[in-house]
Order: C-alpha cells, then structure tokens, then sequence
C-alpha cells in the first residue's frame, strides 16, 4: 500500500483520546471470535505491511506483535473496518492458542440468566508452556 493511501486511511479512522482503536480478532476459517484488543496508528501500518497482526499493549505502553513471546501467532487474512470507522476486524489465521490462559478464544465464560458463570472451553496449552515463569 502506497504512504498516500496508507494515510488517507489512517486520518479516516476514529481513534479514542489515547490514540487507539479497538480491534476484534476472528479465525477466518471458524468464524469464532478471538480476541479484543487495541491498535494504533504504527500497530496498524506494521499488520498491514508485515502479514503478521501487531497490537498495542496498554499495560506494556508499546508494540505487541501478537506470538512474540508465546509463538501463538496470528496471520492477517483481511483487515475489515466497521461502518463508523471506530472499530477495526481482524480476519485472522490463528497459529496455536489466542488467549494468554491457554484457551484458543479469550471469550471463555458464558454467564446464564441467573448469573452463573461457566467456562465453556478448556486450557489447550499450559500458560507455564506458552510463557515459562512470565505473568501472563
């Protein structure tokens, strides 16, 4: 993608006050959400140009390349932008676990309508296993 066109879609999207956008990532085969997170501007242009789906970690304050640490990737397949141009969907190749609890989906709890929660998948992965001793 052109610099210009990279900027006219940039300066299209609306940012929050921080500067981010929040963006759901769905497997492009099952259809399952994934995940939710925040990009920006630089997370955006490095997903785009790379094929690997790069976020912006707010308790780090910097650049997460999503499997950095883990391995657990994510290749783009499409980049999709919502109707108020405020919400971002990442069409996703998921390459091993989404969730950093070892889950292939973040979205693991269903709440009925008494207000039970029950955990409706199971860890894949040892969280020890994707991290070692890191916290997660």
């Amino acid at each position: 993608m052109s610099k210009t066109k990279l900027d006219t879609l940039l300066s299209s999207l609306k940012f929050n006050d921080q500067g981010l956008i929040p963006a759901i990532a769905q497997d492009n085969t099952k259809g399952d959400i994934l995940m939710m997170a925040w990009m920006n501007k630089e997370a955006i242009e490095k997903t785009l140009s790379s094929g690997r789906v790069c976020y912006w970690s707010r308790s780090r304050q910097a650049l997460w390349k999503k499997g950095e640490t883990s391995g657990q990737h994510q290749d783009l397949v499409d980049l999709i932008i919502d109707c108020d141009r405020d919400t971002i969907l990442v069409k996703v190749k998921q390459n091993g676990v989404a969730c950093h609890t070892g889950r292939r989906s973040c979205f693991y709890t269903s709440v009925s309508e008494n207000g039970d929660c029950t955990e409706i998948s199971n860890v894949e992965i040892d969280p020890k296993d994707l991290y070692g001793n890191k916290p997660s």
